[in-house]
């Protein structure tokens, strides 16, 4: 059987991988115009890939043994995970309504650059955007605190 350290390090790693999967994925989308279908994808295949490097080992390897483990450093690291994922549940409702809008229109695939997204989205399509930065913004956020707390239970755990 694998050592919990380990196992411990490899989930460090797998975690801190997701980082840059996330970095190039925004980086890809906000600086690609237009946004079409492809672009679409490939920025998806990197912030997929963020989010199974990151959700896996929180699944598998840290929420069972979370109750062994209770202390201070877990309770904060859990609740700003959570509050992590509550933010990209919040960003996500903002995706969706502006992936609708867009396909319904077909602008995935037939980009018109004379079509703005408000438009095709009726008057609450600034909502959805707003929705969806603050949804990525929090994450991102949340995601780097629950992160640094991780490193810190590692480090006492496992180095000192």
């Amino acid at each position: 059987m694998v050592s919990d350290a380990v196992m411990a390090t490899v989930v460090l790693g797998s975690v801190t991988l997701s980082f840059p999967c996330f970095v190039y994925g925004a980086w890809y989308i906000i600086e690609t115009e237009p946004v079409t279908w492809g672009v679409l994808v490939h920025h998806l295949k990197f912030v997929g890939t963020g989010l199974v490097l990151t959700t896996v080992p929180i699944l598998v390897w840290m929420a069972p043994r979370s109750m062994d483990q209770f202390s201070g450093f877990t309770v904060v690291h859990a609740f700003l995970g959570a509050q992590a994922y509550a933010m990209l549940a919040f960003g996500f409702t903002g995706i969706v309504r502006i992936f609708r809008a867009k396909r319904r229109h077909d602008l995935y695939n037939d980009y018109d650059e004379d079509l703005l997204l408000d438009e095709i989205g009726g008057d609450t399509m600034d909502h959805w955007r707003s929705r969806l930065r603050v949804g990525v913004f929090g994450y991102v956020f949340f995601w780097v605190l629950a992160y640094l707390v991780g490193v810190a239970r590692y480090v006492f755990r496992y180095l000192l």
